[in-house]
């Protein structure tokens, strides 16, 4: 036997289980689960059930397959079964969703007895996700912001902080016009893309001159907030 089949192969060749091969499954899964829990905490926000979720998954995965093991009718009811988490849990961000399917993916490949490639898989896509992550790839305009802008009713907003907007944004949208207390305030909110290098303060206290020195939110990117799936 090579190096190779070693590696990639399974420690269930003929499908048989036995309390050994089980024993290293799951000691396998869920070592391999802590580290996806691990690489997930790094440059994310979680929290704790979360990351145990993700730690335990493989674990749970590889012991239904287990369990199933060959068996078409129990596989379309575990599948089903699967279908059902996704609509029965809170709406989640994609790097949630994908950290999720690589679980289950390790905890199919240690079910199915093959070690070597669940974690020769698990550590290349966490890997790539970090790398990925650190140069900032495919996190879509740099600097977008989600800003709101308090008016008094007797302002004419229309076009207003238009100027302002050319000076410290690449694009600015107005998104929505909101009528506040009692109707004597205007709430304009605003989708924007600041320049490299831009004074968040500065724009803002330009603002506040103009609108009376009332509220004025600026908050994290609005495609963070709506990249639920």
């Amino acid at each position: 036997m090579t190096t190779t089949d070693i590696v990639f192969g399974t420690i269930m060749p003929n499908g048989t289980i036995t309390g050994l091969t089980f024993i290293i499954s799951i000691l396998c899964s869920l070592a391999i689960g802590v580290y996806i829990a691990f690489m997930y905490t790094i440059k994310n926000d979680y929290t704790g059930s979360f990351v145990m979720a993700l730690a335990l998954i493989p674990a749970i995965v590889q012991v239904i397959i287990m369990l199933v093991n060959g068996n078409i009718g129990a596989g379309v009811a575990v599948a089903g079964a699967f279908s059902l988490v996704r609509f029965r849990s809170a709406p989640g961000s994609g790097k949630e969703i994908t950290s999720i399917f690589l679980s289950m993916a390790a905890g199919l490949a240690t079910g199915m007895g093959y070690i070597g490639i669940a974690v020769i898989f698990v550590v290349t896509i966490t890997l790539a996700n970090l790398i990925f992550t650190n140069i900032n790839m495919f996190n879509g305009a740099n600097g977008e912001k989600y800003l709101k802008i308090t008016v008094p009713e007797g302002l004419d907003f229309e076009g207003i902080f238009d100027d302002i907007f050319e000076r410290y944004t690449n694009k600015a949208e107005l998104m929505e016009v909101r009528t506040t207390a009692m109707g004597s305030l205007y709430r304009l909110s605003y989708k924007i893309t600041l320049r490299a290098k831009t004074s968040t303060k500065s724009m803002l206290d330009e603002m506040r001159e103009r609108n009376g020195n009332l509220e004025i939110i600026c908050s994290r990117s609005i495609a963070s907030k709506t990249e639920e799936l």
